[in-house]
């Protein structure tokens, strides 16, 4: 995942792509980003300065915001650590409670998230779509689940029947979250919820280009029943308040770039503070030659092509069977060709726009690179700034190999290399090529294939027919990277129980660990030899 954006000219030319109609009547930006929405938003945000954010889709401010120093990050975490243990005491099903109503408001009032998803990030409304579904699901799992995550759970003593042992679970405190602008809906207050529910207070860090969403997300947390205190937020320039966030953390949620990544691990090590960092990614997929092709080529242009190949989880590798390469690659070319951009609050387009001038520049110099060095351009390939300043067609590269940067360095833009391969050994030997093992995808036909196949990719989730939707949605169960694509993980009970600290209580009855009953050390050094040999004979744990 790349981090925020930087001055760029790119070359342009005139694209093939067709552009999404925009609905008449359709909303602009003045008719969502009101003066009364702002200061609505940005009232409980802990700033003395000021700053603003852009929408994507024109360059063009959107919004005047307070902007924090090092001092009002400390005053954040001051009032996040008065609330907090009000809100620890509050018991479990009670601030669970909080996240099912938060799931009812998100999609009563799905219209207005979108709207703001879309002028901040620049992305097609089915794809903000995705956020609202995601955060949806996740508030909805934590919000039934938290409670049987949390509670008190009896474990097997150093004695059978002599020593009781209970494993409780006690918030960290304050989380210190510094969330990236690609997804600031989801991975926002996506990944607070189970921090909340779990008892901890948060100060959170989102992008400023993207904060609007993140702060409409608290406002409604706050509607839902959560106490203001116990959620702040905090704005700033990444150099700035990042490091604040870390340094005065109970535990830091990190997601970004590895580079970043790197420096908040190290910060976190300094005070022995836990951290869970969800990182870079240079994700493969895999086509078999007993793939349904027509599947296929539809999937890939999903797990290529959504949020303009923003997403930490979308494919940039394709691996493909000779035998049904030329097939496959017709069809997703034909699909992509056909994309339509669009910058209009409304659905209809396939693909908006990237982020800003610093991803615009990476996508365009790994481009223009990879064909110079060779490779086949087989669509896509130009900025399209008869859309929008921002914009770049999907792109499909053909013959792609090192040391053309597209091959192994993270592009985060809708670019996508195909690449050949014979047998499926060698499909995973190039797949795990990489530093990177965050996601990967595998299309075929038969399914204990799949998922041989998959078990041997080494990334945090594989999906099989499908290229990142079905194993990120399914929230029970964990996601993150391997590799340098991160530490800890999201969703399931690694999600909620990394914003704890376990504790062990054990309850010694009857006799004492140590010699009684009138044994010497020696005598009671023989009977506990004899007690460890009867409990493996009993096959006691």
């Amino acid at each position: 995942m790349t981090d925020a954006q930087a001055p760029a000219q790119p070359q342009t030319q005139t694209g093939t792509n067709p552009i999404a109609p925009a609905p008449a009547g359709a909303r602009t930006a003045a008719d969502v980003v009101t003066p009364e929405l702002i200061a609505q938003l940005t009232k409980g945000v802990v700033g003395s300065g000021r700053t603003a954010n852009h929408t994507p889709f024109t360059g063009e401010k959107l919004a005047d915001l307070p902007e924090s120093t090092p001092e009002d990050v400390e005053k954040a975490f001051q009032a996040a650590r008065k609330a907090q243990p009000v809100w620890e005491r509050t018991p479990v099903r009670q601030r669970a409670a909080v996240l099912l109503r938060f799931h009812d408001l998100v999609l009563e009032r799905q219209a207005e998230i979108l709207d703001l998803i879309q002028l901040e990030t620049g992305k097609a409304r089915l794809h903000a779509h995705e956020e609202v579904q995601s955060v949806a699901v996740t508030a909805r799992h934590y919000g039934r689940k938290a409670s049987a995550y949390l509670k008190p759970k009896r474990h097997a003593g150093a004695v059978p029947t002599l020593t009781k042992v209970t494993e409780l679970r006690h918030p960290r405190g304050v989380v210190g979250q510094i969330a990236p602008w690609n997804y600031p809906l989801e991975l926002s207050v996506g990944d607070a919820l189970p921090a909340f529910a779990a008892g901890n207070a948060v100060v959170m860090k989102p992008d400023t280009e993207t904060c609007l969403t993140a702060l409409w997300a608290r406002d409604l947390l706050i509607e839902a029943g959560l106490p203001e205190d116990v959620f702040q937020v905090v704005l700033g320039d990444g150099p700035v308040v990042g490091p604040e966030i870390v340094k005065h953390a109970d535990y830091v949620s990190f997601t970004g770039s590895t580079r970043t990544g790197r420096e908040v691990a190290q910060g976190a090590a300094a005070r022995l503070v836990g951290v869970s960092l969800e990182l870079g990614g240079k994700n493969a997929m895999l086509v078999l030659e007993d793939a349904d092709i027509e599947k296929a080529a539809a999937g890939a242009v999903r797990a290529c092509f959504s949020s303009a190949g923003q997403l930490c989880v979308s494919i940039e590798r394709l691996y493909v069977h000779e035998a049904v390469a030329d097939a496959f690659l017709e069809r997703f070319a034909a699909r992509t060709k056909a994309m339509r951009l669009g910058t209009s609050l409304a659905y209809g387009a396939d693909m908006g726009s990237l982020a800003g001038e610093r991803q615009l520049e990476t996508v365009t110099r790994h481009v223009e690179e990879a064909v110079e060095k060779g490779a086949k351009l087989v669509a896509g390939g130009v900025a399209r700034p008869d859309v929008g300043p921002y914009f770049f067609e999907p792109t499909i590269l053909d013959g792609v190999s090192e040391p053309m940067s597209v091959c192994t360095e993270e592009t985060f833009g809708p670019v996508v290399s195909l690449y050949r391969f014979r047998t499926d050994d060698e499909a995973v030997e190039q797949a795990n090529a990489t530093p990177y093992g965050l996601n990967s995808s595998v299309w075929t036909q038969d399914s204990r294939r799949g998922r041989e196949v998959a078990a041997r990719l080494r990334t945090g989730t594989v999906n099989i027919n499908e290229g990142y939707a079905s194993a990120y949605g399914s929230v029970q169960s964990p996601m993150g990277g391997m590799k340098d694509s991160g530490l800890g993980r999201r969703h399931g009970s690694e999600g909620i129980l990394k914003y704890t600290e376990a504790q062990t209580v054990a309850q010694q009855r009857l006799l004492p660990m140590a010699p009684s009953l009138g044994m010497d050390d020696e005598k009671y050094a023989q009977f506990m030899s004899r007690s460890l040999r009867v409990m493996k004979a009993f096959r006691f744990r």
